[in-house]
């Protein structure tokens, strides 16, 4: 796990289905996760399983709490959400001790 700050420009690209399914599990819409690469995120490669892609998730200010996306990186300059969802109490003490200044 790292800390990185994502610089751009690039673009957003999601599965509509997909994201229509987020908001009904989570309440949370993927056009709000790109406020999140605006901020320090701390940054892992999923490997839970083989997707077939480089996958990574990460933890990042959304909104008034720390959100976890998974996403994925294509073309150099498109970011892929794979999916989003309120980070647990314990990934947001692991994001605020990284970042507590």
């Amino acid at each position: 796990m790292y800390s990185c700050k994502y610089t751009g420009p690039f673009f957003f690209e999601w599965d509509h289905d997909k994201n229509q399914a987020n908001i009904r599990k989570h309440g949370i819409d993927f056009e709000s996760v790109k406020d999140m690469f605006r901020y320090p995120m701390l940054v892992m490669p999923d490997t839970r399983e083989d997707y077939g892609e480089e996958r990574t998730v990460s933890l990042g200010w959304l909104k008034e709490h720390v959100g976890v996306v998974v996403f994925t990186e294509r073309r150099g300059d498109v970011i892929r959400i794979i999916s989003v969802r309120k980070a647990t109490r314990e990934e947001s003490r692991t994001y605020a001790k990284t970042f507590q200044n």
